[in-house]
C-alpha cells in the first residue's frame, strides 16, 4: 500500500508504483514516475522528468530532475533516470538533461552519498559508489563498478572506466582508464585497483594480464598508437584487454598520466 504523508505535495498525475512511501514536505511533480517499493524521504523534490526505479531510497532534501545549469537550455523536455535498488543520500542535486529528449541517468544498485552533484547529460553506470561531495560536471560518463572518493571534482566530458577507483579530494580533468587506481595532484595512474578487482572475482591471471597491459601504456615510453600495437601483438586479447584498448582509442580528453 502506498503511503503519502499528509504534509507532502504530490501532483495527481504523478505515477507512483505499489508500496511507495512519500515523507513529509516532499514535492512530486506532474511528469514523475516512481517504481514499486521506493521510499521518498522528507523534503525531497522530484521535479518533472524524474524517473525513479524500484526499491530506491531518495533521502532528505535531495533534488532530482531539476533544470540543468546550462545557459543554452530552453526548457526542452528531458529526464533524469535512477535505476532499481539505488540509494541517493541527503542533499544531492541531480539535473535532468539539457538536450531535447535526452537523459541524465544513474544505474541500478548504486550508492550516491550526501551532497553529490550530477549535472546534465551525465551517464552513471551500475554498482557505482560516489562518496560525499563528489561533483560531476555535464556530459560525464562513469562506467559500472566505479568508486569515486569524497570531494572529488570531475571536469565536463570526462570518462571514467569500469572498475576504476579515484581517490578522494582530487580533480579529474582527463579520462581515467578502466581497472586502475588514480590519485594525486595532478591525477595520475597509481596501479591497478587490486582490492576492488579481487572483490569482484578477477583471477590472478586476469590481473597479471592487466598489469602487463598498463606497463606497456605507462612505462614503455611508446606513444599511444605504438603502445596499442604492442599490446595487440604481445598480449592475449581477453575481454578486459579489449575494453582497455577500446577505452583509450575512444578517449577525447586523453588519459591520466
Amino acid at each position: 500500500m502506498t503511503h503519502i504523508h499528509p504534509a507532502a505535495i504530490v501532483h495527481n498525475k504523478a505515477r507512483l508504483g505499489e508500496n511507495v512511501s512519500v515523507g513529509p514536505f516532499a514535492i512530486i511533480g506532474e511528469d514523475v514516475e516512481v517504481g514499486d517499493q521506493s521510499r521518498i524521504h522528507a523534503h525531497v523534490l522530484l521535479a518533472d522528468g524524474a524517473r525513479i526505479g524500484r526499491n530506491c531510497q531518495i533521502h532528505d532534501s535531495t533534488v532530482v530532475a531539476s533544470v540543468p545549469q546550462d545557459l543554452k537550455f530552453k526548457e526542452e523536455p528531458s529526464t533524469m533516470e535512477i535505476g532499481d535498488n539505488t540509494v541517493i543520500r541527503e542533499f544531492c542535486t541531480l539535473n535532468r538533461a539539457t538536450t531535447p529528449g535526452g537523459k541524465t541517468s544513474i544505474g541500478k544498485d548504486c550508492l550516491i552519498m550526501a551532497y553529490c552533484h550530477a549535472a546534465h547529460d551525465c551517464v552513471i553506470g551500475d554498482h557505482v559508489i560516489m562518496a560525499n561531495g563528489v561533483q560531476l560536471a555535464g556530459h560525464i560518463t562513469v562506467e559500472d563498478w566505479v568508486i569515486i572518493g569524497g570531494l572529488t571534482a570531475v571536469h565536463q566530458f570526462c570518462h571514467i572506466g569500469q572498475h576504476a577507483m579515484v581517490g578522494g579530494g582530487f580533480r579529474v580533468v582527463q579520462d581515467v582508464p578502466p581497472y586502475i587506481l588514480a590519485a594525486g595532484e595532478p591525477l595520475t595512474f597509481k596501479g591497478l585497483n587490486i582490492v576492488g578487482l579481487k572483490r569482484r572475482g578477477f583471477t590472478t591471471e586476469m590481473t597479471r594480464n592487466l598489469r602487463r597491459c598498463y606497463r606497456i601504456i605507462y612505462r614503455s615510453r611508446l606513444n599511444m598508437t605504438q603502445a596499442m600495437d604492442r599490446i595487440r601483438t604481445t598480449l592475449e586479447m581477453t575481454p578486459e584487454i579489449e575494453s582497455v584498448i577500446r577505452f583509450i582509442e575512444r578517449s577525447t580528453r586523453g588519459i591520466v598520466r
